[in-house]
């Protein structure tokens, strides 16, 4: 397969320094491979996406000196794609109707305790039919019990990373999917939910290298699951460190990062980031 990477922001913020980081590190990649460099915007969040915001991404990259593909795919032109797949899931039965809202899933947790992950089930037929008959909303979660049988158990799912997790982690990795619970795949509001649409798009863009931050390291895991539920080739995962500010703390648009555009009113040239990074 030919080498091919992806930078796959959301456009909910303008790009800061982490962003830079990650996109640099994944064209400079591409570029050392020969390969392909692909740029893909992942706006299911139709509630946080802005037009703004995709816009400055593609300013903001070329500011960097990067180039990419055409055309860029936006993940909110492909619903009829993800759909397709939890059909797929639904027919073998390996999703179920989750009527369940954050608030009730959080209920006899304190407040300093982390979430366990969620285990679920379908409800009884009858009570699942009058809930529909009343227009509640659901999601479509994912049944590991029902994943584990299908494929026999776990045992022989495994991703390569070239990078390192947040323990050192690093060759061919064992996947632990039980560790993220039964997945949200398709949202009440969207139809879609960030794991399903990033595995089959890395799948139909063909990308056989993902690159990206140590913080999504633990998400390898359970989309090693849904390559081997919906027939897709596994990627060879990079992660790499993130990229921190000078108190230590990552770079983050909740903690209102200085941006690419404030730098760059502030005088900054892309060499000066670039080098600044270690480009």
């Amino acid at each position: 397969m030919t080498f091919a990477t992806r930078f796959a922001p959301s456009p909910t913020g303008y790009l800061h320094r982490g962003h830079a980081f990650s996109a640099l590190t994944a064209f400079q990649a591409a570029r050392q491979a020969g390969g392909r460099f692909v740029l893909r915007i992942e706006d299911i969040d139709a509630t946080r996406s802005r037009p703004e915001y995709d816009s400055a991404i593609l300013e903001d990259l070329a500011w960097l000196g990067l180039s990419w593909e055409q055309p860029v795919r936006r993940q909110s032109e492909h619903l009829a794609d993800y759909h397709a797949a939890i059909e797929a899931l639904r027919e073998r039965g390996l999703v179920y109707r989750c009527f369940k809202t954050r608030k009730e899933l959080d209920i006899g947790r304190a407040p300093h305790e982390p979430a366990a992950p969620y285990r679920g089930a379908p409800l009884p037929q009858a009570e699942e039919a009058e809930r529909l008959a009343r227009g509640e909303a659901f999601a479509w979660r994912l049944s590991l019990d029902a994943a584990e049988q299908a494929l026999g158990g776990f045992g022989d799912l495994a991703f390569v990373e070239e990078g390192a997790g947040p323990d050192g982690e690093t060759g061919r990795i064992a996947a632990r999917p039980e560790t993220a619970g039964d997945i949200v795949l398709a949202r009440k509001d969207v139809g879609v939910a960030y794991h399903l649409a990033v595995v089959l798009d890395d799948a139909l863009q063909g990308i056989s290298h993902v690159i990206r931050g140590v913080d999504l390291f633990e998400a390898a895991h359970i989309q090693r699951l849904l390559q081997a539920l919906l027939g897709l080739p596994t990627p060879t995962y990079r992660h790499h460190r993130l990229l921190t500010g000078p108190d230590g703390k990552r770079y983050a648009k909740r903690d209102k990062a200085q941006t690419l555009r404030e730098l760059r009113a502030a005088g900054m040239t892309p060499d000066a980031l670039r080098a600044e990074m270690g480009f």
